[in-house]
């Protein structure tokens, strides 16, 4: 091998540095690993001087290393021979082809520059101008590849794919980055509204119309810096309640009302969260039973359940039941109500104490009743009335299911207490009402509901509290406590009512519900401005607390006296307290009262009290000087037995 001739400098000047690195990366030991190349390799990659060591023939006890180091050494003269003839090859043709050829053929250890190189021999047997530091290292590291060929094609593949992920990475990031531009140029661009006559705006496709309330939406927010040109934000309101009743199927006059009650995004969210039923809730009996033992025998049926929430002990909300809830043998033996989460916070509010004699004036069908009852452990009295006959049968039946012994079914509208009988420690007033706060479980509310209800019924609610705290006993040692609560989120029918309950009944005061959770009532509400303290009210909303629309306001009564006439109250007015008749059908709603009846009247209530002695006499006196000053019918006295 020392005879092999030395190649011409066309060949080595045809294999620049670039085409060495290249060729580096294709000469893979590991591909022909039968190849005599292959086994010649290390040898040129051990660099260096040539050793006596690296030219005796090597044991055939060695390892793979040894044999691989010692390739050269042990191969026989016929392939010594066929490499000279491949060199000779190469040498016999021009410039050009050699040039061609390039390492693919010659090998990477034979690819040196002319001033690095003496021959093609020079990397295998050694240079004396070689640099230590540089091609020593270089040769160090060919010799480990050669050492673990398999090692080093893994290797290589792993970087291959970890530069293809890394640049994928890169141009993923490069993409989501001019993504995000182009939407923060979208959003900065101005909506234009379309005209009266667009087909667009003629459209009632609710996809165009989705998309058309999320741009309005977008406008709205940021008003000053989005609107079109000279457009009011009138003209965006009035297109987006146009589109908020065709997109959600609410009447014109019921979107107004309750789209101004929130800021614009919340008022979507409230729209949103009315398409979506609210959780199903159960209310532990505790005179029955514990919460703890109910859920693990609910969940030994194959029922999934959690606690409703901190707020509540007797609480749980119903997630999935294999069984119908309303059937299982837990709830026919009255160890639980079906009863919606909202409806716990006003006998909450109320907290009635044991030995108490409590009021609930719309009870039917008995959930907050019974829940009264089983805070009073059974103990005091509880008046469950409704104005409605039909519906105190299911009343009745939920108070003998859960085993309540200290209730009386009444059948009065609300409005005749406390001619019926007064002086209660505690009354519960969960009037009738729009139920705008329980869209989600009756959906003709969206449509059902005009002005005249509002109307008809804010008079109803303020006639009902005005009752409501007529019946309580101010000097109650435990009570003296009313609770006023809907299930609305209108402001005619919360805030309006209790604010004129305080104008019209200064001998109570707002106190706090109790309950720590809720959005404080309304002080200002456009045009209307409110007393300060109604702010101790509280306010629920589907979308923030997932529960049904709900309010709740708790009054304090300080003194019993009813204020007349010349305490600077103004009863010559429409809405004025209505005096107490035998049907409530037949009252006279049409026109203003006179002075003198109004006074009359509240002369009349204010006599009324609870007297067990004499609380018959004094309900029959009542009942004829109405009978007598409405309907000028006069009763003959009672005969004495």
């Amino acid at each position: 091998m020392a005879g092999r001739p030395a190649p011409k400098k066309g060949a080595n000047k045809a294999a620049s540095p670039a085409q060495t690195n290249n060729n580096k990366r294709k000469s893979n030991p590991s591909k022909e690993p039968s190849s005599k190349k292959a086994k010649v390799a290390p040898v040129a990659a051990k660099g260096g001087k040539k050793s006596a060591k690296a030219a005796a023939p090597q044991d055939d006890s060695e390892d793979d290393e040894s044999w691989a180091y010692g390739a050269v050494s042990g191969s026989d003269d016929s392939e010594i021979e066929e490499m000279d003839d491949e060199f000779v090859s190469a040498e016999e043709g021009s410039d050009i082809e050699v040039g061609a050829l390039n390492d693919d053929f010659l090998g990477d250890e034979f690819a040196e520059s002319d001033e690095e190189s003496k021959g093609p021999g020079a990397a295998m047997f050694g240079s004396d101008d070689e640099d230590e530091e540089g091609q020593g290292e270089e040769e160090d590291e060919e010799d480990i590849f050669a050492s673990n060929s398999e090692d080093d094609s893994d290797e290589d593949d792993m970087e291959a794919k970890s530069r293809k992920l890394d640049a994928a990475a890169q141009a993923e990031a490069e993409e989501a980055e001019a993504e995000m531009q182009t939407n923060i140029m979208l959003e900065s661009d101005k909506y234009v509204l379309p005209g009266d006559d667009h087909e667009i705006l003629q459209s009632t496709d609710l996809q165009v119309v989705q998309a058309r309330i999320q741009e309005i939406v977008r406008v709205l927010n940021n008003f000053r810096d989005m609107r079109e040109g000279n457009r009011s934000r009138n003209d965006y309101i009035s297109q987006l309640l146009k589109d908020l009743c065709l997109y959600y199927g609410y009447n014109e006059y019921l979107m107004e009302k309750l789209f101004y009650i929130f800021p614009v995004s919340e008022a979507i969210e409230f729209f949103e969260a009315n398409e979506v039923p609210r959780p199903v809730t159960i209310r532990t009996n505790t005179l029955k039973t514990r919460r703890r033992e109910l859920a693990q025998s609910l969940i030994n049926r194959g029922v999934n359940l959690d606690p409703v929430g901190k707020w509540s002990k007797v609480g749980l909300q119903v997630f999935d039941s294999p069984v119908p809830i309303g059937a299982t043998p837990e709830y026919l033996a009255g160890h639980y109500m079906l009863q919606a989460a909202s409806s716990f916070l006003p006998v909450m509010a109320l907290a009635p104490q044991e030995h108490e004699r409590v009021l609930d004036m719309a009870s039917a069908p008995g959930g907050k009743s019974t829940y009264i009852a089983a805070l009073l452990k059974n103990t005091g009295m509880v008046f469950a009335n409704d104005a409605n006959k039909d519906r105190t049968k299911s009343l009745v039946a939920n108070i003998h299911r859960l085993g309540v012994k200290n209730a009386v079914v009444c059948n009065y509208d609300g409005r005749e207490f406390p001619g019926v009988i007064g002086g209660f420690d505690r009354v519960l007033l969960d009037a009738p009402c729009s139920g705008t706060g329980v869209i989600s479980k009756d959906a003709s509310v969206k449509t059902n509901k005009s002005e005249q209800d509002f109307q008809m019924l804010s008079q109803l609610q303020k006639q009902l509290i005005l009752a409501a705290i007529d019946s309580v006993d101010a000097g109650s040692k435990t009570g003296g406590y009313i609770v006023y609560s809907t299930c609305s989120v209108t402001v005619d029918e919360n805030e309006d009512v209790v604010n004129y309950a305080l104008k019209k009944r200064p001998n109570v005061k707002l106190v706090s519900t109790g309950l720590d959770f809720g959005k404080e009532g309304f002080t200002r509400f456009r045009e209307k401005v409110f007393h300060p303290s109604i702010s101790l009210t509280r306010r629920y909303y589907p979308h923030m607390h997932n529960m049904d629309g709900f309010y709740v306001a708790k009054f304090k009564k300080v003194s019993n006296k009813i204020p007349k006439k010349e305490d600077n109250v103004d009863l010559d007015e429409e809405e004025e307290f209505t005096p107490i008749v035998e049907e409530a059908t037949k009252r006279n709603r049409g026109g203003k009262k006179s002075p003198g009846a109004a006074a009359k009247a509240v002369e009349e209530v204010e006599q009324i009290g609870f007297n067990a002695n004499e609380d018959e006499e004094l309900i029959r006196a009542s009942q004829a000087k109405l009978l007598q000053t409405q309907k000028g019918i006069k009763l003959r006295p009672k005969k004495s037995a």
